[in-house]
């Protein structure tokens, strides 16, 4: 993209209804705007790494076997009937009337419409398990909407869910689970730490929340620095099996990690003071057991290995995508702004050029933004370097090629790299190779 053409609207000022960083920033980096209260549209570098977070997710839950689906925004309040959610639900849900007067809610959350599409379809056990998702737009009418797209009305939300004979069976689903999360949010360039959450009436010890680590996080966290020291890339759990499952949970599990709100003193003091971390957490995933708490209610079943029928064991795990693009601006930034991870930057690159019309300059801006346009913003634009400097880590480019007459005679660039702050003068050549590795 050429920066001259693009629509990619950058602000000098802090805008003055932002309270928190990645709400600052995202405005002022032309990713978002918004149209209504805790509403807001994704201009098209923002729309970019909605793209990018929701591939690493799609991908990651494909990987542990589940299957994707679309389900519409709009349900049918008759489902929630079924379930008995309705009425309980709350004013955060919005009702609305078609013309025929049926009543309509946008969906906050999709328990009830994957039960009804699970039960239409399957019959037996022998179809088990199932886990299916989507990554779709919510609407849950906020009280007091802020802190842009982290607390926001409409949002967009990986939301999964499981289908199992038993609850054995339901543990390792949600063990499979528990091991998709933690190699999506290290593969999105952010540490996510996985902290118990309260499970409610239904007890046990399978429901996890991930917090990423940033400053401005509402919760406190207290972990093990156990938790930090694992690479779930290359950890080789066969999800098959098990046991190799109970394993790995188990080494998740055991190293202290809990938020203020389940925080235990006396657990805490257990860990040895030099691998005691605190900080503040922002929450980005939720993963959750339920057990029959849906089918039973809206009446789901299957025949079982004896010809009875029986209600499948639930789970649900949800990622906030939006939310995410957030939550990696609260860890990822310094005073010049957004500091992108390279797996969900907009571009990879952007390439300055300092001189505007100088043959040579031209020449080479052009031969590395021919190279690969997708990964590129070119700032082509005729303003001063300083105001293009300034833009650069404002957006938080993870590369900038700088390209100065000096250097343009010797068939040089200056290459910065945004999170360490580190240049090198080096040739065309070896920037795309270094810009465009992985």
């Amino acid at each position: 993209m050429r920066l001259s053409r693009s629509f990619l609207p950058t602000l000098k000022e802090n805008p003055a209804e932002a309270q928190i960083v990645s709400h600052r920033l995202m405005l002022r980096a032309g990713l978002i705007r918004q149209t209504a209260s805790g509403i807001y549209a994704w201009l098209p570098a923002g729309l970019k790494v909605l793209r990018n977070i929701s591939q690493i997710v799609r991908e990651e839950q494909d990987r542990v076997g589940a299957q994707e689906v679309l389900m519409p925004t709009l349900q049918s309040a008759d489902l929630w009937k079924r379930s008995g959610r309705y009425d309980a639900y709350g004013p955060e849900m919005l009702r609305i009337q078609d013309r025929h007067k049926r009543e309509l809610l946008y969906g906050p959350t999709n328990e009830e419409m994957i039960t009804d599409l699970f039960g239409q379809t399957v019959k037996s056990y022998k179809d088990l398990p199932q886990v299916l998702y989507h990554i779709q737009w919510k609407f849950r009418d906020e009280m007091r909407p802020r802190f842009g797209v982290m607390r926001g009305r409409e949002f967009l939300m990986k939301d999964a869910y499981s289908f199992d004979l038993d609850y054995d069976s339901a543990v390792a689903t949600y063990r499979r689970m528990l091991l998709a999360y933690l190699r999506t949010f290290q593969r999105l360039g952010v540490r996510a730490v996985p902290m118990r959450a309260d499970t409610g009436p239904i007890g046990g010890e399978l429901s996890h929340e991930f917090l990423i680590l940033a400053p401005t996080g509402e919760s406190g966290v207290f972990y093990d620095a156990a938790l930090e020291e694992q690479d779930w890339l290359d950890e080789p759990v066969d999800t098959n099996s098990p046991v190799a499952l109970e394993a790995f949970f188990n080494r998740v599990t055991t190293p202290y990690a809990a938020t203020d709100e389940m925080h235990d003193e006396a657990g805490w003091q257990a860990v040895p003071a030099e691998r005691q971390r605190e900080g503040r957490g922002v929450e980005v995933g939720h993963i959750f057991y339920f057990g029959d708490k849906y089918t039973r209610s809206m009446d789901v079943s299957v025949s079982g290995p004896d010809g009875n029928q029986l209600y499948p064991e639930m789970g649900s795990y949800g990622i906030g995508v939006s939310r995410l693009a957030g939550a990696i601006i609260e860890a990822c930034h310094d005073d010049n702004g957004i500091i992108w991870p390279d797996a969900v930057a907009p571009f990879r690159a952007v390439i300055l050029n300092l001189k505007n019309g100088d043959e040579l300059c031209d020449a080479i801006c052009e031969r590395i933004y021919s190279t690969n346009e997708e990964a590129f913003l070119y700032d082509d634009r005729a303003e001063r370097a300083g105001v293009k400097f300034a833009d650069a880590d404002l957006m938080g480019h993870p590369w900038q090629i700088v390209v100065g007459p000096r250097g343009a005679k010797e068939g040089k660039v200056e290459l910065k790299r945004r999170a360490t702050g580190e240049r090198h003068e080096v040739s065309v050549d070896d920037a795309l190779a270094l810009v465009l590795a992985g």
